[in-house]
């Protein structure tokens, strides 16, 4: 088949890249056309996105990407993080940048909404764990605040539904980044409106749901004339990071058929889960905290959202800021590994997800408080810090693989993990130690990949699935970490286990 090109625009909370996916029907390879900067801008106290900066930087690498493959361009899809949202009033009119998880509007809510309704009724109707980043937790933040958005909203847009907008011209709701609301009901496979209407929560600004896979449409005349592009088809992958971040998996399964894997995928976050053909609603779900989130072929990946590597990207920005240099040069990932290597491992632990983590000031400080707080030895310096964050990380990868093969009835004997966080080749070998399993990491640009073979199936250059999933194994390397040390890491397990809450 004549090399086909499709353009992958793949946002995340710290940078945005549009990539070229060039697939000849047998084999894959990715190319990075335009590569920038993200992040939430605190804003008179409110941590906000620069979606008109995003959007710049969106038809920048169009441009490019149009310069440099010309006519071979068969689509583009995009997609971003989960929760966040945009809302349009009349006459399509913007009411203000997009605001992040992390702002603090969303702080109380959650109790609000289990104190009126209850955790059981929630999640009876969501299967979703709770979160207070959720997107109901920030539409009742809204309400809370009287904010003049939410009367004068029309249009509810998750993310990427607002750049596919933007592209398009038609407004739609995707699936995959809509399970993620915690107000979508994962059985019907519809919004939650009677979820909504006891919060008093507005139920009429939702546009359409479809599901991934679907060419929602061709790129608008603006947008041709703009970055020079054709209106070449414009297709909705996972829209979801993590849905495209899966589909890239490279395992050799149908499907929705019970997997002996599980993933992780791993960047900011890290979400630990596995690929099911339906939402799995139970009490022990529930009980776990365990989310039931949209996947690609009408699939469910029921998973663990868990703060990932977010730690160190907090520490080195902190220390980068601060103008500490490490033996003459910045504090480049590289550099951070190389100390983290050379401290004691397995010295003291913090539970990642305690909300002392979630925005501190200094990240290195609330890791230094947290450890004197529970009686542990304090790390002195920033390999010591790392090791620490990255020795914690592990465990938890054990603490909720077990309860994941708990949910799901058997033990899991493969654990994939795909996305930025391959490159810790520290971490990778943490996560088999700690969780004695056997861990196969790659690709690295798992969410695009994902998102490049989706388009790739919905434009008839592949037939499936499982046979993108073939296209990825043989396009892309991946590397084996076996387990070792493993007395060493359950005694540090039992330590870790008590700085969990009951």
């Amino acid at each position: 088949m004549p090399e086909q090109i499709y353009l992958a625009v793949d946002l995340g909370a710290s940078s945005g890249r549009v990539l070229a996916g060039l697939f000849d029907g047998r084999r894959l390879r990715l190319e990075e056309v335009h590569r920038f900067e993200n992040g939430a801008v605190d804003l008179n106290g409110s941590l906000q996105w620069n979606v008109l900066g995003l959007w710049q930087h969106i038809q920048t690498g169009l441009r490019a990407a149009r310069s440099k493959y010309g006519d071979r361009i068969r689509s583009v899809g995009v997609d971003t993080w989960g929760v966040d949202f945009a809302l349009l009033g009349r006459d399509d009119v913007l009411l203000g940048n997009p605001v992040s998880y992390r702002d603090r509007r969303t702080d109380g809510m959650m109790d609000r909404a289990i104190k009126q309704l209850g955790r059981e009724e929630i999640f009876a109707h969501t299967g979703l764990q709770f979160m207070p980043i959720n997107t109901l937790y920030q539409l009742m933040g809204l309400k809370a605040q009287n904010s003049p958005w939410l009367e004068a909203a029309k249009t509810f847009l998750m993310m990427p539904d607002f750049f596919h907008w933007l592209l398009t011209g038609v407004k739609a709701n995707e699936v995959t980044n809509a399970t993620t609301t915690q107000f979508f009901n994962p059985v019907r496979r519809t919004w939650a409106t009677e979820l909504l209407a006891k919060l008093d929560l507005p139920t009429n600004l939702f546009a359409p749901l479809v599901e991934p896979g679907a060419k929602l449409g061709t790129l608008q005349k603006s947008v041709c004339a703009e970055t020079g592009l054709p209106a070449i088809d414009v297709v909705l992958p996972g829209t979801h990071d993590t849905a495209s971040a899966v589909m890239a998996v490279p395992a050799k399964s149908v499907p929705g058929a019970r997997p002996d894997w599980c993933y992780i995928s791993s960047g900011t976050w890290s979400l630990i889960g596995v690929e099911t053909p339906a939402p799995v609603m139970s009490d022990l779900c529930r009980q776990l905290t365990f989310t039931n989130e949209g996947g690609v072929g009408n699939t469910i990946r029921v998973l663990k959202n868990i703060t990932g590597l977010w730690i160190v990207q907090e520490c080195r920005r902190i220390w980068s800021q601060a103008g500490v240099q490490y033996s003459g040069g910045e504090y480049s990932w590289e550099a951070l590994n190389r100390m983290s290597a050379a401290a004691r491992p397995l010295v003291s632990f913090i539970d990642p997800d305690d909300t002392a983590f979630q925005a501190p000031a200094s990240m290195p400080e609330a890791i230094k408080e947290y450890c004197k707080r529970t009686g542990q030895t304090v790390p002195q310096n920033e390999g010591e810090i790392v090791r620490t964050a990255i020795d914690s990380l592990a465990l938890k990868y054990h603490y909720t693989l077990g309860k994941l093969e708990q949910l799901v009835g058997g033990r899991l004997e493969t654990i994939h993990i795909v996305g930025g966080g391959v490159q810790n080749r520290q971490l990778c070998q943490a996560a088999a130690d700690a969780c004695g399993r056997r861990v196969v990491a790659g690709p690295v640009e798992a969410t695009a990949v994902g998102n490049v073979m989706m388009q790739a199936i919905a434009c008839g250059a592949a037939a499936d699935i499982a046979q993108a999933r073939d296209v990825i194994r043989e396009s892309f390397s991946v590397e084996e970490y076996l387990p070792r040390d493993s007395s060493q890491w359950d005694d540090a397990y039992g330590r870790f286990l008590k700085l969990l809450p009951a």
